[in-house]
């Protein structure tokens, strides 16, 4: 029986060696990738992805992403702007991570790089008295409650990130 174990125990020690060494390497890979895939400070001078605006310029929540096969994150001007990329048919099903303002604790006028927060998990207030870059923007907002709060307060409606389409962008006020 000890000769028996004596074979086994090595060859099973191994392949928990093995096993383990790919988990460790698939766990590594994954953590690079989120850590690569951060937000970055908006830099004075720095142009708005999709309209070519220079962010810092203007007031009001702005937003990042990345996307696959593009190198690096793509910054917006606004996160009407952002959504704008993100409902379009050719990008819809590359969007890897999207982030926005928590703006329940940052102000409207300066938004704070370290007050981003996951795009997914977010609420949004569309339709309120507020105005972003050239116009009307989607209020970000990391809670809920903090989202109908400024609803309630500068009107709008709250929606979550699935229930903003290119047609609720269209029906937004102000031009852009």
């Amino acid at each position: 029986m000890r000769y028996l174990l004596g074979k086994f125990l090595p060859t099973r020690g191994l392949l928990i060696l093995l096993v383990s060494t790919g988990l460790l390497v698939g766990c590594t890979e994954n953590n690079q990738a989120a850590m690569v895939q951060q937000v970055v400070a908006i830099e004075s001078g720095e142009e708005c992805h999709l309209c070519g605006m220079i962010i810092t310029n203007f007031p009001g929540p702005k937003g990042q992403l990345f996307s696959k096969g593009i190198v690096g994150n793509l910054k917006f001007c606004s996160t009407r702007d952002m959504f704008a990329f993100i409902v379009d048919p050719e990008n819809r099903h590359n969007i890897q991570q999207a982030f926005v303002h928590d703006m329940a604790v940052t102000p409207w006028d300066h938004p704070d790089e370290t007050t981003y927060v996951d795009a997914r998990k977010a609420w949004y207030v569309i339709g309120h008295s507020k105005q972003g870059a050239m116009g009307a923007t989607l209020a970000s907002f990391a809670r809920q409650q903090d989202a109908q709060a400024f609803a309630d307060a500068k009107g709008g409606e709250v929606l979550g990130f699935e229930q903003i389409s290119l047609q609720a962008l269209v029906n937004m006020t102000g031009v852009h």
